[in-house]
Protein backbone atom coordinates (compact mmCIF):
# COMPACT_ATOMS: atom_id res chain seq x y z
CA UNK A 1 0.00 0.00 0.00
CA UNK A 2 1.37 3.42 -0.92
CA UNK A 3 2.12 5.91 1.79
CA UNK A 4 -0.79 8.22 0.89
CA UNK A 5 -3.30 5.45 1.57
CA UNK A 6 -1.92 4.55 4.99
CA UNK A 7 -1.42 8.18 6.07
CA UNK A 8 2.35 7.58 6.17
CA UNK A 9 1.92 5.74 9.45
CA UNK A 10 3.83 2.54 8.69
CA UNK A 11 7.54 1.81 8.38
CA UNK A 12 6.84 -1.72 7.19
CA UNK A 13 3.78 -3.93 7.03
CA UNK A 14 3.35 -7.59 7.81
CA UNK A 15 0.80 -9.83 9.48
CA UNK A 16 1.95 -11.52 12.65
CA UNK A 17 -0.22 -13.72 14.82
CA UNK A 18 0.23 -16.82 16.90
CA UNK A 19 -1.47 -20.10 16.05
CA UNK A 20 -5.26 -19.79 16.34
CA UNK A 21 -6.68 -20.91 19.65
CA UNK A 22 -9.72 -23.12 20.12
CA UNK A 23 -10.80 -20.76 22.89
CA UNK A 24 -11.95 -17.16 22.71
CA UNK A 25 -9.04 -14.95 23.75
CA UNK A 26 -9.27 -11.44 25.23
CA UNK A 27 -8.06 -9.71 22.06
CA UNK A 28 -9.28 -12.12 19.37
CA UNK A 29 -10.17 -10.33 16.15
CA UNK A 30 -8.31 -7.12 17.02
CA UNK A 31 -5.43 -5.70 15.00
CA UNK A 32 -2.58 -3.52 16.21
CA UNK A 33 0.59 -1.75 15.11
CA UNK A 34 3.87 -1.32 16.97
CA UNK A 35 6.18 1.68 17.21
CA UNK A 36 9.57 0.97 15.63
CA UNK A 37 11.20 0.99 19.04
CA UNK A 38 9.98 -2.51 20.02
CA UNK A 39 11.89 -5.67 19.15
CA UNK A 40 10.08 -8.18 16.95
CA UNK A 41 12.02 -11.31 16.17
CA UNK A 42 13.47 -11.26 12.66
CA UNK A 43 13.02 -7.51 12.13
CA UNK A 44 15.51 -4.69 12.66
CA UNK A 45 14.36 -2.22 15.31
CA UNK A 46 14.97 1.03 13.45
CA UNK A 47 14.57 3.67 16.20
CA UNK A 48 13.33 6.19 13.62
CA UNK A 49 16.72 6.63 11.95
CA UNK A 50 18.21 4.83 8.90
CA UNK A 51 21.75 4.99 10.30
CA UNK A 52 20.57 3.15 13.41
CA UNK A 53 18.84 0.52 11.26
CA UNK A 54 21.95 0.17 9.07
CA UNK A 55 24.26 -0.43 12.04
CA UNK A 56 22.08 -2.90 13.97
CA UNK A 57 21.04 -6.50 13.33
CA UNK A 58 17.57 -7.98 13.35
CA UNK A 59 16.08 -8.73 16.76
CA UNK A 60 16.48 -12.29 17.99
CA UNK A 61 13.41 -12.18 20.24
CA UNK A 62 10.14 -10.28 20.59
CA UNK A 63 9.48 -7.74 23.33
CA UNK A 64 7.31 -9.20 26.14
CA UNK A 65 4.72 -6.42 25.74
CA UNK A 66 4.23 -7.37 22.09
CA UNK A 67 4.15 -11.08 22.95
CA UNK A 68 1.46 -10.46 25.57
CA UNK A 69 -0.79 -8.93 22.90
CA UNK A 70 -0.13 -11.72 20.41
CA UNK A 71 -0.73 -14.37 23.06
CA UNK A 72 -4.04 -12.67 23.88
CA UNK A 73 -5.16 -13.20 20.27
CA UNK A 74 -4.39 -9.87 18.56
CA UNK A 75 -2.77 -9.64 15.12
CA UNK A 76 0.14 -7.26 14.51
CA UNK A 77 0.00 -5.52 11.13
CA UNK A 78 3.37 -3.77 11.14
CA UNK A 79 5.80 -1.24 12.57
CA UNK A 80 5.10 2.48 12.62
CA UNK A 81 7.05 5.67 11.98
CA UNK A 82 8.48 7.51 14.99
CA UNK A 83 10.60 10.57 15.71
CA UNK A 84 14.32 9.84 15.56
CA UNK A 85 15.60 8.10 18.70
CA UNK A 86 12.28 9.08 20.37
CA UNK A 87 13.73 12.53 21.05
CA UNK A 88 10.87 14.82 20.00
CA UNK A 89 7.15 15.41 20.57
CA UNK A 90 6.64 17.00 17.14
CA UNK A 91 5.90 13.90 15.06
CA UNK A 92 8.17 14.82 12.12
CA UNK A 93 10.75 12.52 10.55
CA UNK A 94 12.89 13.85 7.69
CA UNK A 95 13.87 10.35 6.54
CA UNK A 96 10.52 8.55 6.55
CA UNK A 97 8.09 11.43 6.33
CA UNK A 98 5.55 12.91 8.72
CA UNK A 99 2.50 10.70 9.35
CA UNK A 100 -0.60 12.65 8.33
CA UNK A 101 -2.89 13.62 11.19
CA UNK A 102 -6.39 12.35 10.24
CA UNK A 103 -8.02 14.73 12.70
CA UNK A 104 -6.40 17.93 11.45
CA UNK A 105 -4.33 17.19 8.30
CA UNK A 106 -2.51 20.54 8.23
CA UNK A 107 -1.18 19.97 11.78
CA UNK A 108 1.53 17.67 13.08
CA UNK A 109 0.41 14.37 14.67
CA UNK A 110 2.66 14.75 17.72
CA UNK A 111 5.49 12.41 18.65
CA UNK A 112 7.46 10.49 19.19
CA UNK A 113 4.84 7.73 18.75
CA UNK A 114 3.44 9.54 15.71
CA UNK A 115 2.76 6.61 13.39
CA UNK A 116 1.15 4.54 16.14
CA UNK A 117 -1.31 7.33 16.93
CA UNK A 118 -2.09 7.99 13.26
CA UNK A 119 -2.67 4.29 12.52
CA UNK A 120 -5.36 4.23 15.20
CA UNK A 121 -6.88 7.60 14.34
CA UNK A 122 -7.09 6.61 10.64
CA UNK A 123 -8.77 3.31 11.57
CA UNK A 124 -5.96 1.27 10.03
CA UNK A 125 -5.76 -0.81 13.24
CA UNK A 126 -7.87 -1.20 16.35
CA UNK A 127 -5.09 -0.18 18.74
CA UNK A 128 -1.36 0.36 18.81
CA UNK A 129 1.69 0.35 21.04
CA UNK A 130 3.88 3.36 21.70
CA UNK A 131 6.28 4.51 24.37
CA UNK A 132 5.97 7.50 26.67
CA UNK A 133 9.06 9.01 28.25
CA UNK A 134 8.38 12.75 28.08
CA UNK A 135 4.85 12.50 26.62
CA UNK A 136 5.18 10.40 23.48
CA UNK A 137 1.80 8.72 23.90
CA UNK A 138 -0.13 11.53 25.56
CA UNK A 139 0.69 14.28 23.05
CA UNK A 140 -0.05 12.24 19.88
CA UNK A 141 -3.29 10.98 21.43
CA UNK A 142 -4.28 14.57 22.14
CA UNK A 143 -3.35 15.87 18.70
CA UNK A 144 -4.94 12.97 16.78
CA UNK A 145 -8.20 12.97 18.73
CA UNK A 146 -7.94 9.47 20.24
CA UNK A 147 -7.38 7.81 23.61
CA UNK A 148 -3.90 7.24 25.01
CA UNK A 149 -2.64 5.65 28.21
CA UNK A 150 0.70 5.97 29.96
CA UNK A 151 0.93 3.35 32.75
CA UNK A 152 2.75 3.80 36.02
CA UNK A 153 6.51 3.55 35.73
CA UNK A 154 7.55 -0.12 35.71
CA UNK A 155 4.00 -1.48 35.42
CA UNK A 156 4.59 -2.86 31.89
CA UNK A 157 7.85 -4.54 30.91
CA UNK A 158 10.26 -2.43 28.83
CA UNK A 159 12.45 -5.44 27.99
CA UNK A 160 13.00 -5.51 24.24
CA UNK A 161 12.26 -1.78 23.97
CA UNK A 162 15.08 0.57 23.00
CA UNK A 163 15.77 2.84 25.99
CA UNK A 164 15.63 6.60 26.05
CA UNK A 165 15.67 7.42 29.77
CA UNK A 166 15.08 4.64 32.30
CA UNK A 167 13.71 6.98 34.96
CA UNK A 168 10.76 7.84 32.71
CA UNK A 169 10.43 5.17 29.97
CA UNK A 170 7.03 3.48 29.85
CA UNK A 171 5.12 1.33 27.35
CA UNK A 172 1.83 2.99 26.44
CA UNK A 173 -1.06 2.31 24.08
CA UNK A 174 -3.65 4.02 21.87
CA UNK A 175 -7.25 3.17 20.97
CA UNK A 176 -10.37 4.87 19.66
CA UNK A 177 -12.74 2.83 21.81
CA UNK A 178 -12.48 3.13 25.63
CA UNK A 179 -13.51 -0.50 26.03
CA UNK A 180 -10.63 -1.64 23.82
CA UNK A 181 -8.26 0.67 25.71
CA UNK A 182 -9.39 -1.09 28.89
CA UNK A 183 -8.96 -4.58 27.40
CA UNK A 184 -5.44 -3.78 26.26
CA UNK A 185 -4.61 -2.52 29.73
CA UNK A 186 -5.84 -5.67 31.41
CA UNK A 187 -3.64 -7.78 29.12
CA UNK A 188 -0.49 -5.67 29.46
CA UNK A 189 -0.93 -5.11 33.19
CA UNK A 190 -1.96 -8.74 33.82
CA UNK A 191 -5.10 -7.62 35.65
CA UNK A 192 -8.24 -9.65 36.36
CA UNK A 193 -11.58 -8.61 34.91
CA UNK A 194 -13.09 -6.71 37.83
CA UNK A 195 -15.65 -3.95 38.22
CA UNK A 196 -14.39 -0.34 38.02
CA UNK A 197 -13.58 1.41 41.29
CA UNK A 198 -15.45 4.62 42.05
CA UNK A 199 -12.99 7.51 42.49
CA UNK A 200 -12.71 8.84 46.02
CA UNK A 201 -12.18 12.37 44.70
CA UNK A 202 -11.53 14.13 41.40
CA UNK A 203 -9.30 17.16 41.83
CA UNK A 204 -9.42 19.97 39.27
CA UNK A 205 -6.03 21.68 38.78
CA UNK A 206 -7.41 25.18 38.32
CA UNK A 207 -4.14 26.93 37.45
CA UNK A 208 -3.37 24.30 34.81
CA UNK A 209 -6.71 24.88 33.11
CA UNK A 210 -5.99 28.61 33.05
CA UNK A 211 -3.02 27.88 30.76
CA UNK A 212 -5.40 26.54 28.13
CA UNK A 213 -6.41 28.70 25.18
CA UNK A 214 -9.88 27.11 25.42
CA UNK A 215 -12.40 29.06 27.56
CA UNK A 216 -13.14 27.48 30.93
CA UNK A 217 -16.87 27.16 30.14
CA UNK A 218 -15.85 24.55 27.53
CA UNK A 219 -13.31 22.78 29.70
CA UNK A 220 -13.20 22.81 33.50
CA UNK A 221 -16.85 23.79 33.94
CA UNK A 222 -18.03 21.01 31.64
CA UNK A 223 -15.82 18.54 33.49
CA UNK A 224 -17.15 19.57 36.90
CA UNK A 225 -20.77 19.20 35.78
CA UNK A 226 -20.04 15.75 34.39
CA UNK A 227 -18.36 14.65 37.63
CA UNK A 228 -21.27 15.97 39.70
CA UNK A 229 -23.76 14.08 37.53
CA UNK A 230 -21.78 10.82 37.74
CA UNK A 231 -20.46 10.83 41.29
CA UNK A 232 -22.05 13.75 43.15
CA UNK A 233 -20.77 17.22 44.01
CA UNK A 234 -18.91 15.93 47.07
CA UNK A 235 -16.44 14.17 44.77
CA UNK A 236 -15.19 17.42 43.21
CA UNK A 237 -12.16 19.13 44.74
CA UNK A 238 -9.98 22.00 43.52
CA UNK A 239 -6.27 22.75 43.82
CA UNK A 240 -3.77 25.34 42.67
CA UNK A 241 -1.32 22.67 41.63
CA UNK A 242 1.66 24.98 41.11
CA UNK A 243 1.44 26.32 44.66
CA UNK A 244 0.94 22.84 46.09
CA UNK A 245 3.97 21.43 44.23
CA UNK A 246 6.13 24.41 45.16
CA UNK A 247 5.39 23.92 48.85
CA UNK A 248 5.80 20.13 48.85
CA UNK A 249 8.83 19.66 46.57
CA UNK A 250 11.66 21.70 48.13
CA UNK A 251 14.32 20.36 45.76
CA UNK A 252 12.66 22.32 42.93
CA UNK A 253 14.42 25.44 44.22
CA UNK A 254 17.51 24.27 42.31
CA UNK A 255 15.59 24.52 39.03
CA UNK A 256 13.48 27.64 39.55
CA UNK A 257 13.99 30.50 37.12
CA UNK A 258 14.31 33.39 39.58
CA UNK A 259 13.48 36.00 36.96
CA UNK A 260 10.14 34.48 35.99
CA UNK A 261 8.48 33.45 39.23
CA UNK A 262 5.59 35.82 38.61
CA UNK A 263 5.09 34.99 34.92
CA UNK A 264 1.49 34.57 33.80
CA UNK A 265 2.05 32.37 30.73
CA UNK A 266 3.38 29.43 32.70
CA UNK A 267 3.40 27.93 36.18
CA UNK A 268 6.91 28.48 37.63
CA UNK A 269 7.03 25.40 39.85
CA UNK A 270 5.82 23.13 37.04
CA UNK A 271 8.28 24.77 34.63
CA UNK A 272 11.01 23.94 37.16
CA UNK A 273 9.67 20.39 37.35
CA UNK A 274 9.94 20.17 33.58
CA UNK A 275 13.53 21.48 33.67
CA UNK A 276 14.56 18.83 36.20
CA UNK A 277 12.89 16.12 34.17
CA UNK A 278 14.56 17.11 30.90
CA UNK A 279 17.96 17.40 32.58
CA UNK A 280 17.77 13.83 33.88
CA UNK A 281 16.45 12.61 30.52
CA UNK A 282 19.41 14.15 28.71
CA UNK A 283 21.87 12.63 31.16
CA UNK A 284 20.37 9.14 30.90
CA UNK A 285 20.07 9.37 27.12
CA UNK A 286 23.76 10.21 26.97
CA UNK A 287 24.65 7.20 29.11
CA UNK A 288 22.75 4.91 26.75
CA UNK A 289 23.59 6.33 23.35
CA UNK A 290 26.61 8.68 23.40
CA UNK A 291 29.02 5.97 22.19
CA UNK A 292 26.92 5.15 19.13
CA UNK A 293 26.14 8.78 18.26
CA UNK A 294 29.76 9.90 18.46
CA UNK A 295 31.04 6.88 16.52
CA UNK A 296 28.48 6.90 13.70
CA UNK A 297 27.75 10.65 13.53
CA UNK A 298 24.22 9.93 12.23
CA UNK A 299 22.22 12.11 9.89
CA UNK A 300 19.55 13.71 12.09
CA UNK A 301 16.76 16.07 11.11
CA UNK A 302 16.59 19.74 12.17
CA UNK A 303 15.67 20.21 15.81
CA UNK A 304 16.44 16.57 16.58
CA UNK A 305 20.14 17.01 15.79
CA UNK A 306 20.57 19.95 18.15
CA UNK A 307 18.65 18.22 20.91
CA UNK A 308 20.63 14.98 20.69
CA UNK A 309 24.03 16.66 20.56
CA UNK A 310 23.06 18.81 23.56
CA UNK A 311 22.27 15.59 25.42
CA UNK A 312 25.64 14.09 24.46
CA UNK A 313 27.30 17.10 26.13
CA UNK A 314 25.24 16.79 29.33
CA UNK A 315 27.07 16.64 32.66
CA UNK A 316 26.06 15.10 35.95
CA UNK A 317 25.53 18.48 37.63
CA UNK A 318 22.30 18.60 39.69
CA UNK A 319 21.42 15.00 38.82
CA UNK A 320 21.05 14.09 42.51
CA UNK A 321 18.55 16.93 42.88
CA UNK A 322 16.60 15.55 39.89
CA UNK A 323 16.14 12.26 41.72
CA UNK A 324 15.12 14.12 44.89
CA UNK A 325 12.48 16.02 42.92
CA UNK A 326 10.98 12.76 41.69
CA UNK A 327 10.85 11.27 45.20
CA UNK A 328 9.34 14.39 46.76
CA UNK A 329 6.76 14.82 43.99
CA UNK A 330 5.59 11.24 44.25
CA UNK A 331 5.10 11.62 48.01
CA UNK A 332 3.27 14.93 47.50
CA UNK A 333 0.84 13.54 44.93
CA UNK A 334 0.26 10.40 46.98
CA UNK A 335 -0.77 12.62 49.90
CA UNK A 336 -2.94 14.80 47.66
CA UNK A 337 -4.80 12.01 45.90
CA UNK A 338 -5.00 9.26 48.51
CA UNK A 339 -6.38 5.90 47.36
CA UNK A 340 -8.35 6.04 44.11
CA UNK A 341 -7.98 9.80 43.69
CA UNK A 342 -7.85 11.46 40.28
CA UNK A 343 -6.16 14.69 39.21
CA UNK A 344 -7.56 16.31 36.07
CA UNK A 345 -5.58 18.79 33.96
CA UNK A 346 -5.16 19.63 30.26
CA UNK A 347 -2.77 17.54 28.20
CA UNK A 348 -1.68 20.50 26.10
CA UNK A 349 -2.79 24.14 26.30
CA UNK A 350 -3.71 24.48 22.62
CA UNK A 351 -3.87 22.93 19.17
CA UNK A 352 -0.88 21.27 17.47
CA UNK A 353 1.59 23.28 15.38
CA UNK A 354 1.24 23.43 11.61
CA UNK A 355 3.09 20.78 9.62
CA UNK A 356 5.28 23.34 7.89
CA UNK A 357 6.39 25.00 11.13
CA UNK A 358 10.12 24.91 11.84
CA UNK A 359 10.77 21.84 14.04
CA UNK A 360 13.89 23.57 15.39
CA UNK A 361 11.55 25.89 17.33
CA UNK A 362 9.48 23.06 18.83
CA UNK A 363 11.10 23.38 22.27
CA UNK A 364 9.74 26.93 22.50
CA UNK A 365 6.28 25.83 21.38
CA UNK A 366 6.25 22.93 23.84
CA UNK A 367 7.46 24.86 26.90
CA UNK A 368 3.97 25.13 28.42
CA UNK A 369 2.90 21.59 27.47
CA UNK A 370 6.11 20.28 29.04
CA UNK A 371 5.09 21.92 32.31
CA UNK A 372 1.74 20.12 32.29
CA UNK A 373 3.14 16.82 31.05
CA UNK A 374 5.94 16.64 33.59
CA UNK A 375 3.53 16.01 36.49
CA UNK A 376 2.86 12.38 35.57
CA UNK A 377 6.30 11.85 34.07
CA UNK A 378 8.19 12.99 37.14
CA UNK A 379 5.91 11.26 39.65
CA UNK A 380 5.76 7.98 37.75
CA UNK A 381 1.96 7.88 38.10
CA UNK A 382 -0.25 6.59 35.32
CA UNK A 383 -2.12 8.97 33.07
CA UNK A 384 -4.91 8.72 30.54
CA UNK A 385 -5.46 11.16 27.72
CA UNK A 386 -9.10 11.43 26.72
CA UNK A 387 -9.36 13.46 23.56
CA UNK A 388 -12.48 15.11 22.23
CA UNK A 389 -13.65 14.81 18.64
CA UNK A 390 -12.45 18.27 17.63
CA UNK A 391 -8.97 19.50 18.38
CA UNK A 392 -10.20 22.92 19.40
CA UNK A 393 -11.88 21.33 22.39
CA UNK A 394 -9.96 20.42 25.49
CA UNK A 395 -8.10 17.19 26.02
CA UNK A 396 -7.96 15.96 29.59
CA UNK A 397 -5.36 13.92 31.34
CA UNK A 398 -6.16 11.91 34.43
CA UNK A 399 -3.52 10.85 36.90
CA UNK A 400 -4.40 8.14 39.39
CA UNK A 401 -2.54 6.75 42.33
CA UNK A 402 -1.20 3.24 42.04
CA UNK A 403 -2.87 0.72 44.32
CA UNK A 404 -1.38 -2.70 45.16
CA UNK A 405 1.29 -2.22 42.49
CA UNK A 406 -1.29 -1.92 39.72
CA UNK A 407 -2.69 1.03 37.82
CA UNK A 408 -6.16 1.97 38.99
Amino acid sequence: MVKSLDYGAFMEKFSLQLSPSQHQLPLSGLTFAVKDIFDIEGYVTGFGNPDWARTHSAATSTAPAVMDLLTAGATCLGKTVMDEMAYCMYGVNKHYGTPRNPCVPDRVPGGSSSGSAVAVAAKLVDFSLGTDTGASVRVPASYCGILGFRPSLGAVSTVGVLPMSQSYDTVGWFARDPMILNRIGRVLLHLPDVDPIKPSQIIIAEDCFRLSIIPSDRTAQVLVKSIENLFGAQCVKHVILGDYVKGKVPSLQHFMDKGNEDQKDDIPSLAALSSAMRLLQRYEFKNYHAKWVTKVNPDFGPGISERIWDAIKATGENIDFCHSVRTELRAALTALLGDHGILALPTTPGEPPEVQANPATSDIFFSRPFSLLSVAGSSGFCQRTKSTEFMRNITLEIIRTKTKNHDS
